[in-house]
């Protein structure tokens, strides 16, 4: 027998296209009525595609119908398309004071996102800007080793926490909130909330950038964020590797459909620098991002070489950017940073929303986005 119980079961198999999870579970479906076995379905979603639109719709009628429903209509509402480029248009900002925000993206983990995030935010705050980086890296929180700040504690203020000012930028991580090697088996919903609450209870400063340090793959933290502040630009993180561009491809794909502008790819151990000889060798492969930039109307922000003085940084917690500011990756960083910032200003001047003016509605807005692909955390 149709009812709304049943109904709402079975739209727990309509995969959000894009993601792993499903609709209900995403609190997309805003009202279901069953009357003599017809049922009308509501969903509020959070693009504007209208290709996303009627495949929902098409999945929706089809799981409906083999439960025994005579007609099936769906009603999907959507947020308008923005005309600008950033994706703040309709979406809410829990961290008003913020100006602009990075999501920094991989498509598979242990290409060099953290080390990227890192050097990226160091190398940006060496040129004039006030940065913060956000952890949100929920099982691999690497960023508290790579800036040194492995067993410090973060000072409360009342109820919330203050960020650690380390090498000129403000930090948070669910890393320096637990125990030290413990590990953390959640499911998606505390994943979300755990997000929303290192941006709302966190007390950052009024911050030109914050960049956030996301977890592999394209899933509940991506949207979760994206419907929590405006991302003003999403990086995406690859190495030179076909395997890794075939993962970098779905989070080029993922920042598109959430409509966070691509500021660029950041190709990673892209060749190899040889301390004694100063000699590059391109041991993995370079330039092989640069289809995939053109596909996606992209740039590439950097190519960043595998040399011994990165890796030795990360794990003792000297970012070479902050440490060793004249080594050849250093200054390719340099070189990136001042590209991703000229990005977020001409997305700001191309349409950009002033974030106190957003209205707390759910809905996938503003932003830049850049894809960079390196080794390591």
């Amino acid at each position: 027998m149709l009812d709304k119980n049943s109904v709402n079961e079975k739209l727990k198999e309509v995969i959000y296209p894009g993601f792993e999870k499903d609709i209900v579970s995403f609190g997309f479906v805003k009202d279901i009525d069953v009357k003599d076995d017809n049922v009308f379905v509501e969903l509020d979603i959070v693009s504007s595609s209208e290709d996303v639109a009627n495949e929902l719709k098409a999945e929706v009628t089809s799981k409906l119908t083999a439960l025994g429903a005579k007609r099936v209509d769906v009603a999907v509402k959507q947020p308008k398309a923005p005309t600008q480029k950033s994706n703040s248009q309709s979406g809410k900002n829990i961290a008003p004071q913020i100006k602009n925000f990075v999501m920094v993206s991989s498509g598979k983990g242990g290409v060099g996102k953290t080390t990227t995030t890192v050097n990226l935010a160091i190398a940006l705050a060496s040129q004039g800007k006030k940065v913060g980086i956000l952890d949100s890296d929920i099982y691999g929180p690497n960023v508290p080793r790579m800036m040194g700040s492995v067993g410090k504690n973060p000072e409360v203020v009342g109820n919330k926490v203050k960020p650690m000012l380390v090498d000129g930028v403000e930090m948070m991580s669910m890393g320096s909130l637990m125990e030290e090697g413990q590990s953390l088996i959640w499911r998606g919903a505390m994943i979300m909330k755990a997000i929303e609450q290192l941006l709302r209870d966190i007390l950052w400063s009024d911050l030109d950038v914050l960049f956030i340090d996301m977890p592999p793959g394209t899933g509940d933290a991506q949207l979760t964020l994206a419907q929590s502040v405006p991302v003003t630009a999403g990086v995406c993180v690859t190495t030179p590797q076909i395997v890794a561009l075939d993962d970098t491809e779905r989070s080029l794909d993922m920042f598109k459909k959430l409509h966070i502008p691509i500021a660029g790819i950041v190709e990673n151990m892209s060749g190899f620098i040889c301390p004694e000889t100063g000699k590059e060798y391109d041991i993995f492969g370079k330039g092989t991002t640069e289809p995939l930039a053109k596909k996606f109307d992209t740039q590439i922000l950097g190519e960043i070489p595998i040399e011994p003085a990165i890796r030795e940084g990360g794990d003792a917690g000297k970012p070479v950017t902050f440490f060793e500011p004249q080594s050849e990756t250093a200054k390719r960083y340099q070189k990136a940073a001042s590209k991703l910032w000229d990005y977020i200003v001409e997305v700001n001047e191309e349409g950009g929303v002033d974030n106190e003016a957003i209205q707390p509605t759910i809905g996938v807005n503003g932003g830049a986005s850049a894809c960079s692909t390196t080794s390591g955390g």
